[in-house]
């Protein structure tokens, strides 16, 4: 069911499409003569403004089209200049459908206007080969172009909220929620819920390869991770203000850190004093250090220091936040941003940012690489069958290819089934057009405009079926008027539309059927195997004596995992479920887990409370124990996942019974955090044995 205000939007671009390739197409056909230059004035509107989805509102869409024009240009004269030969236009094909495709890797804006681009090149690499038409096609794609970008200013949809004022919103919550009295957890959590890319528009959310862009993305993280730490905070059992003020004085901190850094984001003024946070943390560690390892009987009460623990580790979220809004407001840390690893991009330059963003996607792992390679792979084999057939319009075979093409077979079975029987009943009513008509120019002339806009309003109203039928009465109404046609051309279109439709469905059966769903499980497993050994390494680091090592685990090549894992996450959310998938895994809680156990990596080691001179070592063995079991725990997930058969009997988790001792002062920090884990991973386990037509178990951390 479409939103009203979806209805809308629909309809505004159905006006400003049909308006500018009216305007384009008929002064040139008919006031200036020309036919190829309003041919493409007509199809560079459609390509980029219906065809692509390139997303934000007015003035953001027609700055990606301006940029967008000289691209354009290039790959237009690339298509004329290689229709010379089949083969050579085989050849250009799989090059641009390549790293066209491929360019969803620099954000949604280059990834939606990358299908427009393609058919650019599409349109210019068929027969006849006529180089000598080549100023008239660049005239009118460029007046196409920008007449739509005219359009958009003129007719804009509204901006939505910038992804700095969302996280200046969260954060005035967060600040509300770590003041005294706070706020109910359930608001805590919706605010950080509105942070989700998935729930971002796609102009908005930040997922370029630049610094700026790298720091909003990890600060909306952090600030989740912080409202969820303080909703978690609030849910546990209250400790008197007067038992624990170390903790209300950390709060008050962490409060105003948070308003300081809103009001940073909204104006640029008032920037949060650099390193207060971190200092105040460094004195509460101090405190609790000092009243830890006091005489017995003047210890704090176990649960104070739990409360203690999870102040400390909202903190540190804090902390992070206030680095990355620092980063991504200025382009780099105006202060040193530790831990080193957590903040790699900060000293790199743009182009090795870029070409890292490039670098760790060239791989058959990444659902990036795959759809380029199964773009460029299919739309070659397009034109190479149209070229070697001598399809009459063959250019339509590429369009079928890809617009039709999905993710996977399933998905693009279903987009064939629709379009080929709209196209079949667009057909049917097309060629009793053309006969019908005749050749009476100044009718099609009339109703090509209406058309269009009937077209682009309803087919994404009423569906792709609709849409296919309705685009071939466009086509059939701007063709009749550029040279005399019959009722072959609907015929045409179908044999190319089927034709194109049996190729994708090919290059879906052949190359990756099932899109991201097994490859999301692929990456999750490997996440998981990478950042579960963290756990052991972080214990051993935090138990250590009080001079030993205080060095933090390297977390680098998990930080490169998790950004797969989420750009796998990232597309099968966006898939359409098959038939009969009854995938019920929580995907989302194991990466949060999988951040959860980063963070800890890092901030432990330097935050956690260590062993005392004379303590036993009877809590760290267990410690240690614990942490290989939830390893061992990782691995079984990962097993499960991997081959969908259970792994090795789970190892020891920590937790606390009546055979157990309380935790001594100095190992609670690691015991809160290997519970929380062990918690997360429980909630994973039980998401992927859940029975089909069931919810999953919560997977909110612990």
């Amino acid at each position: 069911m479409i939103a009203g205000q979806e209805r809308v939007t629909i309809l505004r671009r159905s006006f400003r499409v049909a308006g500018a390739a009216s305007a384009g197409f008929y002064p040139l056909l008919y006031g200036a003569g020309l036919p190829v230059t309003a041919l493409y004035a007509l199809f560079a509107p459609i390509a980029l403004g219906l065809l692509s989805a390139v997303p934000g509102s007015g003035r953001q869409r027609a700055s990606v089209m301006v940029r967008a024009l000289p691209p354009a240009l290039v790959l237009a004269t690339l298509g004329t200049l290689l229709a010379v030969d089949t083969w050579a236009a085989v050849g250009g094909m799989l090059l641009v459908g390549f790293v066209l495709a491929f360019a969803a890797v620099a954000g949604p804006r280059p990834a939606g206007a990358a299908p427009g681009l393609q058919l650019f090149y599409i349109l210019a690499c068929f027969p006849p080969y006529a180089p000598d038409t080549l100023v008239e096609r660049l005239s009118g794609l460029t007046a196409g172009v920008l007449l739509l970008a005219a359009f958009e200013v003129l007719l804009p949809d509204p901006a939505a909220p910038s992804y700095r004022e969302r996280l200046a919103d969260a954060l005035d919550e967060a600040a509300r929620g770590a003041a005294p009295g706070g706020v109910p957890p359930a608001r805590l959590r919706a605010a950080g819920a509105k942070l989700r890319l998935a729930d971002v528009p796609p102009a908005e959310r930040p997922a370029g390869a630049g610094r700026t862009d790298r720091a909003f993305e990890q600060a909306g993280r952090a600030v989740r991770r912080l409202l969820d730490q303080l909703a978690t905070l609030a849910d546990a059992t209250p400790v008197p203000a007067p038992a624990d003020p170390e903790s209300a004085a950390l709060l008050d901190r962490v409060a105003e850190l948070c308003t300081a850094c809103a009001r940073f984001l909204r104006t640029g003024s008032g920037p949060p004093p650099a390193g207060a946070l971190e200092e105040a943390m460094r004195g509460f560690q101090t405190d609790r250090v000092r009243l830890a390892t006091g005489p017995p009987g003047e210890r704090p009460p176990v649960e104070v220091l739990r409360r203690q623990s999870r102040v400390l580790a909202l903190a540190e979220s804090a902390r992070m936040v206030e680095i990355t809004v620092d980063i991504g407001t200025h382009g780099r840390p105006t202060e040193p941003a530790a831990p080193r690893e957590l903040f790699w991009y900060a000293e790199l330059s743009t182009p090795r940012l870029w070409a890292r963003r490039v670098l760790g996607n060239v791989t058959f792992r990444s659902v990036l690489f795959q759809n380029a390679v199964r773009t460029a792979l299919g739309l070659a084999a397009a034109r190479a069958v149209a070229g070697s057939l001598d399809l009459t319009h063959g250019f339509w075979v590429l369009l079928a290819v890809l617009t039709l093409g999905r993710t996977t077979a399933g998905a693009t079975w279903q987009a064939v089934r629709r379009a080929v029987a709209g196209n079949a009943a667009g057909a049917l009513v097309a060629g009793a057009l053309v006969i019908g008509l005749g050749r009476h120019t100044d009718v099609y002339a009339a109703l090509l405009a209406p058309v269009m806009l009937v077209a682009f309003a309803l087919g994404p109203l009423l569906g792709l079926a609709y849409a296919q039928a309705l685009f071939t009465l466009v086509v059939a109404t701007a063709f009749a008027q550029i040279a005399p046609v019959t009722w072959r051309l609907p015929e045409a279109r179908m044999i190319d539309v089927v034709t194109g439709s049996v190729i994708g469905l090919l290059c879906g059966l052949l190359a990756w059927p099932a899109g991201a769903r097994r490859e999301v499980r692929l990456a999750m497993a490997g996440l998981l195997r990478t950042c579960a050994p963290l756990v052991p390494v972080t214990a051993q680091a935090l138990l250590a004596p009080s001079g030993g090592s205080r060095a933090a685990p390297a977390t680098l090549p998990g930080v490169h995992r998790l950004r797969l894992a989420e750009a796998a996450y990232a597309q099968y959310r966006a898939e359409d479920p098959s038939a009969g998938d009854t995938d019920r895994a929580d995907w989302h809680a194991l990466l949060i887990a999988a951040n959860h156990m980063l963070l800890g990596a890092q901030w432990l080691p330097r935050f956690g409370l260590r062993p005392a001179s004379g303590a036993s070592d009877a809590s760290a063995v267990r410690a240690r124990r614990a942490a290989s079991g939830l390893e061992a725990e990782a691995d079984r997930i990962a097993t499960l996942l991997t081959e969908n058969r259970p792994g090795p009997a789970p190892g020891a988790a920590p937790g606390r019974g009546p055979d157990r001792d309380p935790p001594t002062p100095w190992s609670v920090d690691l015991e809160v955090w290997m519970t929380s884990l062990a918690h997360q991973l429980t909630r994973i386990e039980a998401s992927l044995k859940t029975t089909p037509g069931t919810d999953p178990p919560d997977a909110r951390p612990a």
